[in-house]
This record gives structure tokens, C-alpha cells and sequence, in this order.
């Protein structure tokens, strides 16, 4: 049986301080999420790190010095890897450091793989994200010279599982819903891209829709963060959507981060201390942040399913590929 490599494509942190700027350097020189002329991208995208590194430093001091993403998403490989038939090979595959996408296909090829999935940790599917690391998944592909089958998965956003791995992973901290606003928050996209087409807000909506008619009743709303630079992003703003919720009575929150699988900066620094700084300031007498997913069992389940039926479609693949060798 032809060995399969499952690629858990994600963003990728700095897995140190000194790390910092290289990371936001290779994040701001992606032309998918910042679209500054090619000609002067990477020199642009130097200054910007430089700057940036000085005040994302201390983000990352508050939260022990680097991102923990790296090493929830090897437990995400580790627990899908378990659960997986032994011809998978499951490895992380970082879009802005390491492990990097050519790492982890080289690493495949290496231990036999004949065929990839390319299985996003963005549940929601948006060119700056999960369009952005198949991107650089073919660009390794070209320059690796390589011709095996690969299938992409887009997104999963409205898929049973994963909605039910969201309303578990929230009854985990909720005991009593029905006593709380729900306010859920997604990372944020320059306007612009969403008219281009890009499926992402939508698909946000819909996944926060499904997740709530588990909680029939409740009052909730949907807020983005991580805004960058002057143009035009989503609204509302999580942050002011906050300060909304509480000056309209709501006491007692529930914070959801809707379009994270693992914690990094969004969550642990925006999240947890900038917004429950802000909560507190503001009188909110319960604040409570549910988890991101990372290696939770539903989770962990609905990753091998998907898998599973990308299998059947590189399997045709596969069959194509052999009887096209054989008649050459």
C-alpha cells in the first residue's frame, strides 16, 4: 500500500524571542496576505519586522517567551498518526517557520510518501490562510521537480464534527450557557479581499450559526481581531464589541475563538490579556475564554475522517498515475 503524507498546515510562531523577526519577516513578505509590490515587498517587509519585532517582543515575554504552535500542532499529528492507518505520515507543515512546508515534504518523501493531503488547521477557508500554504506547497512541489498526486482540503467549516467538537470544547468550561453572552471572535481580513470573493467571512457566520443552535436562547455575537495597518478590515472589532456587550447589561462573557485550532498571540495575548484587562476594567464580573481545539478527541476524529476521504480520491489518482507508467 502506497504510502500517504497528511500535511497539518498551519501559520507557524516563533518557537523563540530571537525568533520574532524572521517569522514576521516571512509573514510579511507573503504577497497572499500583504499585497505590497513585489518589486519592493521584502524590502518592505524588513523594516516592518524590524519595527514590529520591538512590540510583538513583549507579547511574547507574557506568554513564556514563544508561541506554543508548534508544539499543539505535533500533538495534533501525533493524535490524528494514532488513529490513522500505518501507511499515513502525519507531519506539521509550518507556512512562517519551522517546521517549514518544504521541511515536512522533503521529511515525507524521505520516508517513503507517494501522495500528500494537504489538510489545513483553518477550519474556514481564506486566501490569506489555507490559499497562502497551498501556495507554497505548490511553489516546493515545482521546485522539487516532483510528480505525485496531491489532494487540498479547503475547509471544514460547517462539517458535523467539527461543530460538535466547538459545542463540547465550550459545555467543557459552561455548565450554565443560558447565563452568558457567547462572544465569539475570528481573526480579522481587510475588507477588500472579501469582495474579491474570498469565502471566509461567510463561512465564519455560518460556522458560528451552527455552533449556536446547540445553545438555543442564548445571546451571542460575532467580533474580529488582529487588525493591521490603515485600510479598511471586518467590523465589528472584537474589542469594541466588548465594551458594546458590557454597557448593554451583559455581566458575565463567554469568549470564543472561532477560526483558531491553537493558541498563539490571537488568543493568549489579545484574548486572555489585552481583552480580559479590558473586561475587568470595564466590571464584567465573569470572563471566560474557551480553549482553542488543538488535539481535542471530536477534533482529532473529524481530521481522520477527512483524511479518510481524501484517501479515496488520491487512490483514483494513484490507479491513473500506475496505468499511465505502464503504457509509457
Amino acid at each position: 500500500m502506497e504510502k500517504i503524507a497528511v500535511l497539518l498546515l498551519n501559520m507557524g510562531g516563533p518557537d523563540s524571542l530571537d525568533a520574532i523577526r524572521p517569522f514576521l519577516y516571512n509573514l510579511f513578505s507573503d504577497h497572499d496576505i500583504v499585497e505590497i509590490p513585489r518589486p519592493i515587498q521584502k524590502p518592505v517587509a524588513f523594516f516592518i519586522s524590524f519595527f514590529r519585532a520591538k512590540k510583538t517582543r513583549h507579547y511574547y515575554e507574557l506568554m513564556g517567551g514563544k508561541s506554543p504552535q508548534r508544539e499543539q500542532t505535533e500533538a495534533q499529528a501525533k493524535a490524528l498518526q494514532k488513529i490513522l492507518p500505518e501507511n499515513f505520515i502525519v507531519k506539521p507543515a509550518m507556512r512562517y517557520w519551522k517546521p517549514f512546508i518544504e521541511t515536512a515534504v522533503k521529511e515525507s518523501i524521505e520516508e517513503g510518501a507517494r501522495a500528500f493531503v494537504l489538510l489545513p488547521m483553518y477550519p474556514q477557508y481564506s486566501k490569506t490562510t489555507t490559499g497562502s500554504s497551498f501556495n507554497e506547497f505548490e511553489r516546493v512541489y515545482k521546485r522539487l521537480g516532483l510528480n505525485l498526486p496531491f489532494v487540498k482540503i479547503h475547509s471544514y467549516h460547517n462539517h458535523p464534527l467539527y461543530i460538535r467538537a466547538m459545542v463540547e470544547r465550550i459545555k467543557e468550561r459552561v455548565k450554565e450557557p443560558e447565563k452568558y453572552f457567547f462572544l465569539f471572535s475570528a481573526h480579522s481580513l481587510p475588507v477588500k479581499v472579501i469582495e474579491r470573493g474570498d469565502p471566509y467571512k461567510d463561512q465564519t457566520e455560518e460556522t458560528v450559526r451552527l455552533i449556536m443552535e446547540h445553545f438555543p436562547g442564548v445571546k451571542y455575537a460575532l467580533g474580529y481581531q488582529s487588525k493591521v495597518g490603515p485600510v479598511k478590515w471586518l467590523e465589528p472589532q472584537t474589542e469594541e464589541l466588548l465594551e458594546k456587550v458590557v454597557k448593554a447589561g451583559h455581566k458575565r462573557i463567554v469568549v470564543v475563538p472561532v477560526s483558531f485550532t491553537c493558541e498563539h498571540s490571537e488568543t493568549l495575548y489579545e484574548l486572555d490579556h489585552q481583552y480580559g484587562n479590558l473586561a475587568k476594567e470595564l466590571g464584567v464580573e465573569e470572563y471566560v475564554r474557551i480553549p482553542t481545539l488543538q488535539d481535542h478527541p471530536t477534533y482529532i476524529a473529524l481530521l481522520k475522517e477527512l483524511v479518510l476521504d481524501a484517501q479515496k480520491e488520491l487512490e483514483g489518482q494513484l490507479s491513473g498515475l500506475a496505468h499511465s507508467q505502464s503504457i509509457t
